[in-house]
Order: structure tokens, then C-alpha cells, then sequence
């Protein structure tokens, strides 16, 4: 059955494989399936057609057959629940792994998103110079639990799991910049994330589109 994901026809990040789909891609890889792409340009995410698949008018979804998932977190673990090689046979580190998807996206990720936020869009407000310090020692004190919790591990919990492509991904977010690079073995982690061919694979084949999406 054809596994069909949505992309930026021109993604902001400009193929620095740090688009929401590439979340999606790394998944399918690692657990060697197949896909093919629909790239949505920014003037189609309103259109009732997408809305359609994504009520919130944004990327990734997923289709496959009469199923149709968007949100990353939640295709991740669809394709970790209906594929083997992301999840550990055993159900408590199943479980585990579990919890740790739902830490990125609840207690991790948000945190380096509204930085991005204060960055980008609010560099410009009287009260942006001020609150910025109080995001980044949030995202600090977060990274300082995380990092110690990880300690000299290569994963999150034993092997790797779905809750690494999602955590890797998230800190990629801020790859050689302050706070991540005051903890070494986050940035170590990090690289090990990338260095896995998975991750190449899912990353060449989002820059190829970009690429495409370009011509």
C-alpha cells in the first residue's frame, strides 16, 4: 500500500532538513518503507483540499489507504506501532519509549519553538530584549535535566527508538547554537542521531525536493 506524505513545495529552512516532514521521512526509513511526496506550496495550505488532511493547514500529513494522520508526533508513532524497527519488543520499553515521544513534544520542543518565536517574530517588541534571557535559561534548565538523564547513554532508553528520531530532531533545531552547545554529550547525541543512514537517506530525499521545488 502507497505511503504518501505532504512537504513544502518551498520550505523555509531552505533544505536544511529541519521542515516537520523530515520528522516523518527519518521514521519511514529506519524502518525501510517506501513513500512517495505531495508537495503543497504556501498558497494551497488554506485550500480546502489540504485543510482536508490537515484541519490546521500545515505539513506533514500521512496517507496510507483510506488512513489519513497529520501532526508528526502522532505519524511517528502510527509508523512505529504498525512497523518494526522503532519500537523495542519489550512492552515496558515500548512503553518507555512512549513516554519520551510525548516529553519532545510536550516539555522539550515547545521550549526551543518559542525561542524561534522571540527570535523571529518578536525581535522587534519593546519587550522582546527582556524576555528572551527567561526563554533561553528555560530551555537551559530543561536541556541541564535532559542531559543529565542521558548521562554518557548513546539513547534515550537502550536502543534506539522513535523517541530518538523525535528528540534528535527537535534539538537540531538549535545545532551551534547557545543553549545546546553548553552540553557536549547533547550535541554528541545529537551527531549520533545524524550520522545514522536513515537520517541521511530521509535527509537527501528533502533536500532533493527542495531542489526540485526550486527549478
Amino acid at each position: 500500500m502507497t505511503i504518501t506524505i505532504t512537504a513544502f513545495a518551498d520550505a523555509p529552512d531552505q533544505g536544511a532538513g529541519l521542515a516537520r516532514d523530515m520528522i516523518v521521512r527519518w521514521a519511514l526509513e529506519e524502518v525501510g518503507q517506501t513513500y512517495e511526496t505531495r508537495l503543497v506550496a504556501w498558497a494551497d495550505f488554506k485550500k480546502p483540499e489540504h485543510r482536508a488532511r490537515q484541519p490546521f493547514g500545515q505539513i506533514p500529513t500521512y496517507e496510507e489507504g483510506d488512513l489519513v494522520l497529520f501532526e508528526s508526533g502522532a505519524i511517528v508513532l502510527h509508523i512505529a506501532e504498525r512497523f518494526s524497527g522503532l519500537f523495542p519488543a519489550d512492552l515496558n520499553a515500548r512503553a518507555r519509549a512512549i513516554t519520551w515521544m510525548f516529553a519532545t513534544v510536550s516539555d522539550v520542543e515547545p521550549l526551543i519553538i518559542q525561542r524561534e518565536v522571540m527570535e523571529y517574530l518578536g525581535s522587534e517588541k519593546s519587550w522582546a530584549e527582556a524576555r528572551m534571557p527567561l526563554v533561553e535559561q528555560r530551555i537551559r534548565d530543561r536541556f541541564a535535566q535532559l542531559a543529565a538523564r542521558l548521562g554518557s547513554d548513546d539513547w534515550l532508553d537502550g536502543g534506539f527508538s522513535a523517541a530518538d528520531v523525535l528528540m534528535v530532531q527537535a534539538l537540531r533545531r538549535l545545532e551551534s547554537q547557545t543553549p545546546l552547545i553548553e552540553f557536549p554529550n547533547l550535541v554528541a547525541y545529537v551527531e549520533r542521531g545524524k550520522a545514522r543512514p536513515a537520517f541521511k537517506r530521509a535527509f537527501a530525499a528533502q533536500l532533493a525536493d527542495w531542489e526540485v521545488s526550486r527549478r
